[in-house]
């Protein structure tokens, strides 16, 4: 009997261990770093200087840009993702021609390499690019445009391949809610003489609430966390405008700049984690009211 009690603690001990290690240990270094002057010159002699790190980011542009542009990113990827998202499933579940063919084309490019779509992009956004020679061709451009060395292009463009990467992954999430939904609801509302619109929005989106919850709080956290197709094509140029938070660690660290890289990641750490938090009790709520 005994044994039986004990059985799920061992079960799930070597999560807690991997958990521990490879998250909650690395954490807590990073926040004791984070109030010391550390760095490559300092590397076994570093010094404790309280919030001095973090006073410093704050008063750094460059650091503020980041925060800005890491904001931006979150919010503007996870309204064009879920708007895509749900667009797309609803176009799906209505049963049209080729549908199968286009779940496995819309969900594509969620399977690409990070890399793979940095490269072709940057192909096509470059100065001599594809989408400059297109623009040529139909005689509506006068100068070529290297949309990534500027930064409104430039982090309209990322904003733009973000969305369109992650949108089949979005579809797939609202599918499932919309095939959850008992066929009757809709019968009853058109005997009763609803339309589409009315259908929509008192039957459809109360009833998928769940997944918007999924979808905007991974929209978000992965918004905030952004790193791996800023510095694939832009590396937070044109010089620092693209920059977001995770590359700025990345290359504070690179500069060898070991305290201010620690407290810098312990800020989006705690800017990921509380906003994360807030906008999943926000929705569970939201669900409850639904």
């Amino acid at each position: 009997m005994r044994k039986k009690k004990m059985y799920p603690y061992w079960a799930v001990l070597p999560a807690i261990i991997i958990f521990t290690v490879f998250l909650v240990l690395p954490l807590l270094i990073s926040l004791v770093c984070s109030f010391t002057d550390w760095n490559i010159r300092r590397l076994l002699t570093p010094s404790f200087r309280g919030l001095g790190n973090y006073g410093e980011l704050f008063q750094d542009e460059i650091f503020l840009r980041s925060l800005f542009n890491t904001f931006l990113f979150a919010a503007a990827t996870t309204l064009l993702k879920t708007l895509a998202g749900l667009g797309l499933a609803i176009l799906i579940v209505r049963k049209i021609p080729c549908g199968k063919l286009l779940r496995t084309v819309y969900y594509a490019p969620c399977v690409l390499s990070v890399t793979v779509v940095g490269v072709l992009f940057k192909a096509i956004l470059a100065k001599n690019g594809l989408l400059n020679n297109g623009i040529a061709l139909l005689g509506a451009g006068a100068d070529p445009i290297d949309w990534l060395a500027q930064y409104g292009t430039a982090i309209a463009s990322v904003i733009l391949i973000e969305s369109w990467m992650w949108a089949g992954f979005n579809m797939f999430i609202f599918i499932a809610a919309l095939q959850a939904v008992p066929r009757e609801y809709y019968e009853c509302a058109r005997m009763e003489g609803a339309g589409s619109w009315v259908q929509f929005k008192k039957i459809t989106l109360p009833l998928i609430a769940p997944s918007f919850t999924v979808v905007v709080t991974l929209g978000v956290s992965g918004g905030l966390k952004v790193f791996d197709i800023i510095y694939v094509l832009t590396n937070g140029g044109p010089g620092f405008d693209t920059q977001v938070l995770s590359t700025y660690v990345y290359q504070s660290f690179s500069l060898g700049y070991l305290g201010e890289s620690s407290a810098g990641s312990v800020i989006l750490c705690a800017i990921v984690t509380l906003i994360s938090f807030l906008m999943n009790k926000y929705l569970i709520g939201k669900e409850v009211e639904a």
